[in-house]
């Protein structure tokens, strides 16, 4: 990703006609200030911007406090307790006053810094590993974001840092100011700037959560597109058109002026308003080419896109503390990211606050969508799919996507559903009524949000037609059921039905193109697998187990697919072939067909090269522990890829962590554990293992089980009743 780097830090590079070579840490990842000889080099007006900050920062590196000190509280439990606290709140609540004593909890930072470090790492290291100098400079960061409330935190400050990242080894050497411009101006965001967005994510998600809307389900936790292709599947059954707008020029336009109202609407707390406030308005270098350098024509730029593919195809050594990159399939699967998925909002210096940001802004369109679902909603008496209300749902939640067809009044209804800045309407009823709800939103969002939706981003689409919404199309089949139910006097009628299927499948021309760019694949309409030469340099096991891994993250993709076995299937053909390709070439056989009659159709037999015959049998070598265990590509039959899976999604479904928290919520409050209490006592409810015990004592006391004994004095009682 480019770098980005802040303008008012402009003043700190040296200004003199002279060449002169610096002694400057070469990845900017120093936390000193200047010396004197550079203080000759900067401007009078610049040395009186540069004074302050550093008497500051000498003053708090004087009164720093023993780290091991503060570190009291558990940081998990404190964000626990928040978390309870937030969903305890009405949704109407005033905003939270105070989130600055979190700030001023340490404990927090350390958990900020862990999860900063597993970003740029790969490793999430525990609290008793992390060294004394980093708590440091973890708690100089923190005195410099509080110390003041006019004095903001300096976002983007690659040559001011507090704390460096544990992935940045000190390097000093000596350069020219020529590198050191060009080095300051693609330096990537500091690592404190991580830890600081780390942590107002962790005070800040919490808040707003509870206040979201259940119709938006991206960049929040325990939803993801699995659920969105759910909920479609269980509640878009029945509507005739369907409205699909892409609101990505609205959200990356979002600028202070409409992100901080919004803000404040969950917290007032003065210090997290101006440090979101900073973020947003400082400044951004952005990380392109150098000044100087020239425009790089089109042949040049195929020489080096050439010059990247064959670095990329040798192998590479990792320095020391250089973080692991992701495996080959990993990288592979991100290839294959839906268009509404990877738009991701970025916002100034917020970072990874930027997703929740949008989604804060985006909220209030959520509120009014369904307030204009309610007011939309008219049921007529004769339609048998829904009858008094929205939330009523299908007649038949165990096949909700399956509507019969109703009389000639039908039920006007609307539904609506979010996936970051794309958005998907289902209406039942005329065109007109889509028409002029997409002049309302064209009217909300530039009366909200400031900017007017263009017509091209909006599309209105009948269900015949099919509506492609992340890699899936939505589509409907008419079917004529078998309904058979049993009538008056026990006899079993058969009867034919009529009625649309709601169906949801993968879209193969957009699997295609996603292999197609990631040069799997040549061709469109017939496609021709090429070999999969990132892998050149692997064995064969390693090959096909990463390959494995791969088909099993596709597979769990395309879950919810109609076709998913045509789908996952066409994935493993191309697979198959391009590693059979490979292999063909590595060990010289010419063709995929002898690699098929060596290594079977799954790829599981061994392959050597035909010229080394005195090399020892593969048997001999896996039994003596020297070769890895050759796994066979998986789904290299149809019978082995698995079916789609229909389970019923309930219509008021909310993520597991929400169950918990309102279960927990209700449990701490008195007046609902004496009712719950109450109630246990009147209906003889036990645990299983009272129970259990309560039997055995009885059979061994009296022999006869308690329960049973009253059942039989109370069938005795009746019946002396009924005598006399």
């Amino acid at each position: 990703m480019a770098a980005l780097v802040s303008k008012p830090l402009s003043f700190l590079l040296p200004r003199c006609r002279r060449r002169r070579p610096l002694l400057l840490c070469s990845s900017l990842r120093f936390t000193g200030t200047l010396s004197d000889r550079q203080h000759r080099h900067i401007l009078p007006s610049d040395v009186d911007l540069l004074r302050p900050r550093q008497q500051g920062e000498q003053q708090i590196s004087q009164s720093l406090p023993n780290p091991y000190d503060l570190v009291k509280e558990d940081p998990i439990q404190v964000c626990s307790d928040l978390w309870v606290r937030c969903f305890a709140r009405s949704p109407d609540a005033p905003p939270l006053p105070n989130l600055t004593g979190f700030l001023k909890k340490f404990d927090l930072w350390i958990l900020a810094y862990q999860r900063a470090c597993a970003h740029h790492t790969g490793s999430f290291p525990a609290r008793i590993a992390i060294h004394l100098a980093h708590l440091r400079s973890l708690l100089s960061l923190q005195m410099s974001v509080l110390a003041s409330p006019r004095r903001t935190h300096l976002w983007g400050a690659v040559t001011h840092l507090l704390i460096r990242s544990p992935a940045d080894p000190p390097s000093t050497r000596p350069i020219s100011r020529r590198k050191f411009r060009a080095a300051l101006h693609n330096a990537p965001p500091p690592f404190q700037d991580r830890v600081v967005q780390e942590l107002l994510l962790l005070l800040l998600e919490p808040v707003f959560e509870p206040r979201f809307s259940s119709k938006s389900h991206a960049f929040r936790p325990g939803r993801s597109p699995h659920t969105v292709l759910r909920t479609l599947r269980s509640q878009f059954a029945g509507y005739l058109w369907f409205l699909k707008a892409d609101l990505s020029h609205v959200v990356d336009g979002f600028d202070s002026d409409i992100i901080l109202p919004c803000v404040q609407r969950g917290t007032s707390d003065r210090k997290v308003l101006s440090l979101i406030k900073s973020a947003l308005r400082m400044p951004v270098r952005s990380g392109a080419s150098p000044p100087g350098e020239e425009k790089v024509d089109r042949l040049a730029k195929k020489r080096l896109k050439r010059k990247m593919l064959r670095a990329s195809r040798k192998k590479k050594v990792l320095n020391d503390n250089e973080p692991k990159p992701d495996p080959y399939w990993l990288r592979t699967f991100f290839g294959f990211v839906p268009a509404e998925a990877a738009s991701v909002p970025n916002y100034g210096h917020c970072g990874i606050l930027s997703p929740l940001l949008a989604n804060i802004c985006l909220n209030e369109l959520d509120w009014w969508m369904e307030e204009r679902i309610d007011n939309y909603f008219r049921p007529p008496k004769l339609d048998s799919i829904w009858k008094e209300s929205v939330d009523d749902g299908c007649h038949n939640p165990a096949w909700p996507e399956f509507v019969p067809f109703s009389e000639k009044e039908k039920t006007r209804k609307m539904d609506y559903i979010r996936y970051g800045s794309h958005i998907l309407i289902g209406i039942r009823g005329p065109r007109e009524d889509a028409v002029a709800l997409k002049k309302d939103l064209i009217e909300f969002c530039e009366s909200k949000y400031g900017f007017r939706l263009e017509n091209s981003m909006i599309e209105i689409e009948h269900i015949t037609r099919g509506i492609e919404f992340l890699d899936h199309f939505i589509c409907r089949r008419v079917i004529h059921p078998t309904l058979r139910y049993t009538a008056t006097g026990g006899n079993i009628v058969s009867q034919k039905g009529v009625g649309t299927l709601l169906s949801i499948t993968a879209s193969l021309h957009q699997c295609i193109s996603k292999f197609r760019r990631l040069e799997l694949v040549k061709g469109d309409k017939d496609p021709e697998p090429l070999p999969c030469t990132p892998m050149l340099y692997s064995g064969q096991a390693h090959t096909n187990s990463q390959m494995n891994k791969f088909l099993e993250t596709m597979a769990d993709w395309y879950k919810y697919a109609d076709n998913r076995k045509k789908v996952v299937g066409f994935c493993a053909y191309v697979i198959r072939s391009s590693l059979a390709k490979l292999y063909a070439a590595r060990y010289r056989l010419k063709s995929r067909a002898k690699v098929y009659r060596i290594a079977s159709r799954d790829l599981s037999h061994p392959l050597r090269e035909s010229t080394r015959n005195d090399a020892p049998e593969y048997s001999d070598l896996l039994r003596m522990g020297l070769v890895d265990a050759i796994e066979g590509v998986q789904f290299s039959h149809m019978s082995l890829i698995p079916s789609c899976d229909y389970t019923p999604f309930p219509r008021n479904w909310v993520p597991e962590h929400e169950l918990v928290l309102r279960e927990y919520i209700k449990l701490q409050d008195p007046k609902f554990f004496c009712e719950l209490h109450k109630s246990v006592k009147h209906q003889e409810l036990t645990s299983p293992q009272d129970y259990i015990s309560k039997v055995v004592w009885d059979y061994k006391i009296c022999g006869v089980w308690s329960k049973s004994q009253k059942r039989v004095k109370e069938a005795r009682k009746l019946e002396e009743g009924a005598e006399t």
